[in-house]
C-alpha cells in the first residue's frame, strides 16, 4: 500500500507538472511564435531528459529495428499532439482543452480494440459510448461545425491515442526515459524547421522566464510520469491522471477568470466517470484472473 500511494503522489505530481506548463505556455498570450516557443522550450527540456537518461544509464542505441521504427513512430504522433494541443491552447479556456484530452483513456481502449485485437466487453463500449457523448458536450458542435480550436483539440486527442498504443507495442528492452527522450527530441527538431519559414521574433526577459519555467514543469512530469510507472499498481495510480482536470479549472479561475458553462462541466463529469468505470472494470478483471493462492 505504501508504494501504491508513492504512485498516487507521483501521479498528481505528474498532471500537475503537465498543467502547470500549459498554463505558464498559455500565459505567453501568443506574444511568441508556436514553432519559436516549442523548440525553446524544447531545448531545454532536451538537455534535462538527456542528462537524466544518461544518469539513469538509459541511453540505448542498440535496440531491435521494429523498436526504433516505433520510436519513430510515436515519435511523429508526439509532434501532431504537440503541436495540436497547443495549437488548441491558446484559442480555448485551459480547462476546456484540458476537459476534452480526458477521454484519452477510453479513446485508447477503442484504439487497441479496433488495431490490436484486444477483447472489449459490452460495458466497456457502452462506457465508451456514453464518454463519446459527454466529450460532445464539451465540444459542443453548433450549425456551424466544429471550430477550429475544436478539431485542434480533437486532432491531439488522435495524435495521443496512436502514440499510446504504439508506446504498447514496444517491447521491454526500450527504457521509458528514452522513449520520453527521444520524443522530445522529435518535436524540438521539428518545431526549429517549422520556425524558420516565419522568422524569430525577439524575445522579452518576462516571456523568457515563462519558457523556463515551462521547461522545468514539462521536466518535472517527465520525470514523475517515468517515477510512477516504477511503483505501484497501475491500476490504482491511472485514476490519479483526472487530477489534473482539477488543477486546469483552478489555474483558469485564478489566472484568467476562466469557468466551464454547467453544460461542459456535466461533459467532463461524464467523461471522467467514464474513464473511472473503465479502469475499475481493468483493476476487477486482473484481480479475477489471479490464482486464488495469489490474492
Amino acid at each position: 500500500m505504501q508504494d501504491n500511494m508513492r504512485g498516487a503522489v507521483l501521479m498528481m505530481g505528474a498532471m500537475a507538472g503537465f498543467t502547470f506548463n500549459d498554463a505558464v505556455i498559455k500565459t505567453t498570450g501568443g506574444a511568441v511564435p508556436l514553432f519559436q516557443l516549442i523548440f525553446l522550450r524544447g531545448v531545454l527540456a532536451c538537455l534535462v531528459l538527456f542528462f537524466l537518461a544518461r544518469h539513469l544509464r538509459a541511453l540505448r542505441l542498440v535496440l531491435p529495428g521494429r523498436d526504433w521504427g516505433l520510436i519513430g513512430l510515436r515519435s511523429l504522433a508526439e509532434v501532431g499532439a504537440t503541436v495540436f494541443f497547443l495549437s488548441a491552447l491558446f484559442r480555448m479556456p485551459l480547462a476546456n482543452v484540458t476537459a476534452v484530452l480526458q477521454i484519452l483513456p477510453l479513446s485508447v481502449v477503442l484504439g487497441a480494440a479496433l488495431f490490436l485485437g484486444e477483447p472489449v466487453g459490452w460495458r466497456r463500449w457502452v462506457a465508451i459510448a456514453v464518454g463519446f457523448c459527454g466529450m460532445l458536450l464539451i465540444v459542443r458542435p453548433g450549425p456551424e461545425g466544429f471550430s477550429q480550436a475544436t478539431l485542434f483539440a480533437l486532432f491531439a486527442v488522435v495524435c495521443t491515442t496512436l502514440r499510446d498504443l504504439v508506446t504498447r507495442r514496444m517491447s521491454g528492452a526500450v527504457p521509458s526515459i528514452m522513449v520520453s527522450l527521444m520524443g522530445a527530441v522529435s518535436v524540438t527538431l521539428f518545431a526549429g524547421l517549422a520556425s524558420l519559414p516565419a522568422g524569430w521574433e525577439p524575445v522579452t526577459a518576462g516571456n523568457g522566464l515563462r519558457i523556463v519555467a515551462a521547461a522545468g514543469f514539462i521536466f518535472a512530469a517527465y520525470l514523475c510520469g517515468v517515477m510512477v510507472m516504477r511503483v505501484g499498481e497501475i491500476s490504482f495510480t491511472a485514476p490519479f491522471r483526472y487530477t489534473g482536470l482539477i488543477w486546469a479549472l483552478i489555474l483558469g479561475y485564478l489566472i484568467w477568470g476562466e469557468w466551464p458553462t454547467p453544460v461542459t462541466l456535466l461533459g467532463a463529469i461524464i467523461v471522467v466517470a467514464m474513464g473511472l468505470y473503465s479502469l475499475w472494470r481493468d483493476a476487477r478483471q486482473s484481480r479475477k484472473s489471479l490464482p486464488n493462492t495469489l490474492r
